[in-house]
């Protein structure tokens, strides 16, 4: 299919994709015209998003339906090469916590895809953007975002055939929608994962503070790196933290870092989002804590699949925690502003390095087979 995909636009004569239900494909192919309409001519006012991509715009189809509208701001093989995986991977899949693809359209040198609108836009607007302050994610929304996440993360690495490793898991590319049900976007960077095969090596894209050591080191790819990515974002649902801060000293630290400490004297509560006020199940707060904990453990052999990570969110971590050990560690606590770092592609060697030994050692026993 990606490479029917990619015919359609990879040469120098791309031909004109006509604007049709193509039964080739489980999805529309918009007219130019279309999009245009339904977005107000990619109106200023109709814009709900911008990234290293380009622009995304909010829009009504004449059949009223809402959408959202990826629009590419360049055109280049590595564009192109985005946009055949997102449409060939988002072809593929469908689960309740996966962002639908509703259509696309390819011609010229335009490059749009189409989808399901999301009113409630993404879990790092609510964390740290325009709608922060409002605290509209209680603890059980908070809840059901992680819980939501982990299963459409699960759906890729283990029911999609082949597995797809998302590599790029953070809170902007959670969106939620009128609900607060979560839906797991953005196929940019996703790797198709052929039987048989326990890893890949590839040249690293993601975001720093996401990343597992592994990957930002050797470029090793495997389903553990979303898992240690998954880690990272559940301290970020429980604490309203950024996944990365900067220290007084002009050293970066990064939220599992930060939130150690805390843990090892038990304070769970001072890890929590203040915004909160206290209103959550402490008990809750603990375990999804310590699932983080084996999430970015440093060693990948030492990870959880995503399968466990879901029975545990959903209660079956009660008969697991004995697994988990503390470790004492004597990282700075002190606090600062943070110092978000997204989209890139350069060289993690000197910050992976600091990343590299598990935190939370796990007897050999207990190790996963």
């Amino acid at each position: 299919m990606l490479k029917r995909c990619l015919n359609c636009f990879g040469s120098e004569h791309r031909p004109e994709i006509s604007a049709q239900k193509n039964r080739d494909y489980p999805w529309d192919i918009y007219t130019l015209k279309e999009l245009v309409n339904a977005t107000n001519n990619f109106h200023n006012d109709n814009k709900i998003g911008e990234g290293g991509f380009g622009s995304v715009y909010w829009g009504r189809t004449t059949r009223g339906i809402e959408i959202a509208v990826k629009r590419l701001k360049a055109m280049s093989a590595k564009a192109e090469m985005e946009f055949a995986i997102e449409v060939e991977i988002l072809g593929r899949v469908r689960h309740k916590n996966l962002l639908g693809l509703r259509g696309f359209y390819a011609g010229e040198d335009e490059r749009l895809i189409v989808y399901d609108y999301m009113p409630n836009h993404s879990l790092i607007t609510h964390l740290h953007g325009q709608l922060a302050a409002d605290c509209l994610l209680d603890w059980p929304r908070r809840m059901r975002v992680a819980i939501g996440s982990a299963e459409g993360l699960c759906y890729l690495h283990h029911e999609a055939n082949p597995h797809i490793i998302h590599r790029d898991i953070k809170a902007s590319n959670v969106l939620l929608d009128s609900n607060f049900q979560a839906k797991v976007a953005d196929f940019g960077f996703a790797k198709l994962i052929p039987d048989g095969v326990t890893h890949l090596t590839t040249r690293v894209k993601g975001t720093l503070g996401y990343l597992a050591p592994e990957y930002a080191m050797w470029g090793k790819v495997s389903e553990s790196c979303d898992v240690y990515s998954f880690g990272i974002l559940l301290v970020e649902i429980i604490s309203g933290r950024k996944p990365l801060e900067k220290l007084p000293n002009g050293v970066k630290r990064d939220i599992v870092q930060w939130a150690l400490p805390y843990l090892q004297k038990g304070d769970f509560n001072h890890i929590a989002d203040p915004r909160l006020k206290g209103k959550f199940n402490r008990e809750q707060l603990k375990n999804t804590i310590l699932i983080a904990m084996k999430c970015t453990d440093g060693n990948p052999e030492n990870r959880p699949t995503m399968l466990e990570v879901v029975d545990w969110l959903k209660g079956g971590v009660e008969k697991r925690k004995k697994e988990i050990k503390i470790v004492k560690n004597d990282d700075d606590e002190n606090e600062s502003d943070d110092d978000y770092v997204d989209d890139i592609e350069t060289d993690y060697e000197d910050y992976a390095k600091k990343k590299s030994k598990p935190r939370l050692p796990i007897s050999e026993s207990n190790k996963r087979k």
